[in-house]
């Protein structure tokens, strides 16, 4: 598949803060897909600087595998907190590239706008792709909320400030909760009722699980490792 090519990965952190602040303003916070048969779920392994990039295509709602695709990626920009997507996106864009099967939506395990400068990995992704997508991650990066109820279901807003952010979401009763944030052309309630369809079993999406064991070099049938070294 084909993405945008919205700027150069060969920029310096402060570069990095600036493009994030640039393309937040491009991101899409409403619902913009017709219909989902198909989710996506992503995720990097690192050894050193070498980067196992997953994605993971489920059908939707049965989440069986469809396609699926292993990288190696040689990464050279540095672990900094705020700007990881500029570290992670290049090897995962190389993965999409060998997808057979475009997803509808991705889920990310990241943060969408949920984020001090609005553009996580979620969104920034979902703008280079121009595919709807949903940032869930395990933990926050920014923002204030209380507690939401304990039975699955239940969420409470991610504000910062008095701004929505996200939204704090049981995924499974009695279990901590998720963070659930816009990342592209969708809206926050559509981003919560999907994860929860994608999360039937276990704290986390299954598209997240999938991608995860993938990345960490449990690649399950009807997943294809490319055995290349990529670099940039």
């Amino acid at each position: 598949m084909h993405y945008h090519d919205l700027h150069s990965w060969n920029v310096t952190p402060q570069e990095a803060r600036v493009l994030q602040d640039k393309l937040c303003s491009q991101v899409i916070k409403k619902d913009d897909f017709k219909v989902i048969n198909t989710v996506a779920g992503v995720d990097i392994g690192f050894k050193q600087n070498i980067a196992h990039a997953s994605v993971i295509v489920l059908s939707y709602p049965e989440l069986q595998i469809v396609d699926g695709i292993v990288t190696q990626y040689r990464v050279s920009f540095p672990y900094i907190p705020g700007i990881l997507s500029y570290r992670e996106m290049p090897p995962l864009l190389v993965a999409f590239a060998y997808l057979k099967t475009v997803p509808d939506l991705i889920i990310v395990d990241g943060q969408g706008i949920a984020h001090p400068r609005r553009l996580g990995l979620a969104s920034h992704l979902g703008l280079f792709v121009d595919i709807p997508t949903i940032g869930c991650a395990k933990s926050r990066l920014c923002g204030t909320y209380t507690e939401p109820g304990i039975e699955k279901g239940c969420y409470s807003y991610l504000k910062d400030g008095t701004e929505i952010i996200g939204a704090v979401l049981r995924t499974r009763t009695k279990v901590n909760p998720v963070f659930v944030s816009v990342g592209h052309r969708i809206s926050l309630n559509s981003a919560i009722k999907i994860t929860l369809d994608c999360s039937p079993k276990f704290r986390l999406p299954e598209t997240t699980r999938y991608a995860h064991k993938a990345s960490a070099g449990d690649v399950p049938p009807g997943v294809t490792f490319i055995d290349k070294l990529h670099t940039s």
